[in-house]
């Protein structure tokens, strides 16, 4: 049997040779973008004889750690609500397993000059809603993503673009302010989810009124993608349908619920009573159990995510570098990894994942070494410690690293309160800048250097957007901005480099590991995947009696 670190060093190794392989092609940089198809339309039989027209039927039902945030695709920037939103609204373009970008609500794309970029869009889309996709509706959903009276949280995505020209009802260009190589990959990003016109300017008369950007579009989503909004009950379940006059084809299923249980133990117990068919996520503990049942098996998919400790460097004492160093150096990544996450995952020396362009490995972490971080810490003025505390979300990995860094800095004589919040609040509020230290995710879609970073520590990205350290360092920014604004891959790479040598001395963060997803999935399912960004792909998923 092979063993789980050679299938993560397989799966690298084939991510990694992929992506150069999409780059000396020539027509993109990689994003796995939260939405689309890679279906090519046809009617290739299906294991248990249902056609990719016909479908097979059934209620697929998903249990799943966390609600999603928001059903607007400009209003808000975790996986949970991308996981829903990608099945409802599709982008232009798509990125595969491969990290190959392929056509979806863009036929085809040409780069005009290294400012311009030409799509011609498909002609037989609609919306949920019955209105027409063109090319007004996608400048209406990128100057919607852009406008400063709805601050996106994925407006960074986009704020390289300056101009949106409708060329005819099927055409449209795109004008950026400089050259930004992986433009293609953030087009692909749940970010750039098309919107009917309708529910656009249905959200827009609401904001006029006094409600707040997206109170329409988050309630009555609708996209044009295979499944339909049905209805959402907060905190409990997100239920689609089968968007059958889609226009290649739907999904297989008549519906899709998305049914929140925090609970780890009872989705396994739920996946082994067949009251649900894919469980996520999956406790590393628990792989060998359902592995074990006679009906269901795990699935373990290699991640472009990072796992992380980020301090507020707002907040004394966490804007004093050495106190973040030693912090840094104090958490032992490995015990982590081994301890809570049965050696799935890989340590990580920086935020870009292996796989991911820019990544380097030539880059030298702040190892592990508590005598280093004691030193550090009185050479700061903290020798008697301080207290302080840890917030996270009722992820239970990130409650079980949060006891191990409480215990870790415990020895530095820092006294650590942890606090596990609902993940909607918890998200609002380390948005605000109201913690000190917290552990959350990142997750890299376009598997670019660009979206690993950009979001996370540029000082004009505080907040919702992804900075949620509230760094600001100049040399960072200018070194994100110059990565961002460079075309010659060698150059960019070398850039990155620097960039990783820099946020190492900063520390803004503890670049714990970078995971594999595990699922648990129903043997009654066939056509399941999750990509490497961490998005199921539900449109060719049937269920067997």
């Amino acid at each position: 049997m092979t063993s789980k670190k050679t299938l993560w060093a397989f799966l690298l190794t084939l991510v990694l040779a992929m992506f150069l392989a999409a780059c000396a092609g020539g027509s993109d940089d990689a994003d796995s973008g939260d939405g689309g198809s890679t279906d090519d339309g046809g009617s290739e039989e299906t294991e248990d004889g249902a056609t990719a027209d016909g479908g097979s039927g059934g209620d697929l039902m998903l249990n799943v750690l966390s609600d999603a945030s928001s059903l607007d695709p400009h209003g808000s920037n975790d996986v949970p609500s991308s996981n829903i939103q990608a099945n409802i609204y599709e982008t232009l373009v798509f990125q595969n397993a491969d990290n190959e970008i392929e056509p979806l609500l863009a036929e085809s794309w040409e780069s005009v000059d290294e400012l311009t970029w030409e799509f011609k869009l498909r002609e037989d889309v609609t919306f949920h809603d019955g209105s027409a996709f063109n090319a007004d509706v996608v400048k209406a959903n990128l100057d919607r993503v852009l406008d400063p009276d709805v601050a996106s949280p994925r407006g960074f995505l986009y704020e390289m673009i300056t101009e949106v020209n409708v060329i005819d009802e099927y055409n449209v260009q795109i004008k950026t302010e400089f050259p930004f190589a992986p433009l293609l990959a953030h087009l692909s990003h749940s970010g750039g989810g098309m919107i009917s016109m309708d529910a656009i300017e249905e959200d827009y008369a609401a904001m006029e009124g006094g409600s707040e950007p997206g109170s329409v579009i988050a309630q009555q989503p609708v996209g044009t993608g295979f499944f339909k909004f049905e209805s959402w009950t907060p905190g409990e379940e997100v239920v689609l349908a089968n968007n059958e006059e889609h226009w290649d084809g739907g999904a297989q299923v008549d519906t899709v619920t998305f049914r929140v249980v925090p609970e780890s133990g009872t989705r396994v117990a739920e996946l082994e009573t067949g009251n649900a068919h894919i469980i996520d996520p999956l406790q590393p503990n628990e792989v060998s159990r359902v592995d074990s049942l006679p009906d269901a098996s795990a699935q373990i998919q290699g991640s472009t995510s990072l796992s992380y400790l980020g301090f507020n460097t707002e907040k004394e004492p966490f804007n004093n570098e050495q106190v973040r160093q030693a912090i840094s150096m104090a958490v032992d990544k490995a015990s982590i990894i081994e301890g809570i996450y049965d050696g799935y995952g890989v340590e990580a020396v920086g935020p870009i994942p292996p796989g991911v362009f820019g990544y380097d490995d030539s880059v030298e972490p702040l190892e592990y070494n508590m005598e280093e971080a004691k030193a550090l810490l009185e050479e700061a003025g903290f020798a008697d410690g301080f207290s302080t505390s840890i917030w996270t979300n009722d992820n239970p990995q990130r409650m079980d690293t949060a006891v191990l860094v409480q215990e870790a800095l415990a020895e530095l004589n820092i006294e650590v309160e942890i606090e596990v919040m609902e993940f909607g609040s918890f998200l609002d509020e380390t948005a605000a800048g109201n913690h000190d230290m917290f552990i959350l995710g990142w997750s890299t879609p376009t598997a670019d250097a660009d979206y690993a970073t950009y979001a996370l520590f540029h000082s004009s990205q505080v907040g919702a957007p992804g900075n949620r350290s509230f760094l600001a360092d100049d040399e960072v920014d200018q070194l994100l901005d110059q990565g961002r604004q460079e075309t010659d891959q060698d150059a960019r790479s070398e850039i990155y480099a620097q960039l990783q040598e820099r946020l190492v001395e900063v520390a803004p963060m503890v670049y714990i590991h970078h995971q594999e997803y595990l699922t648990g999935v129903s043997d009654k399912v066939s056509g399941f995947s999750t990509l490497p960004n961490g998005l199921y792909q539900l449109k060719d998923v049937t269920i067997s009696e």
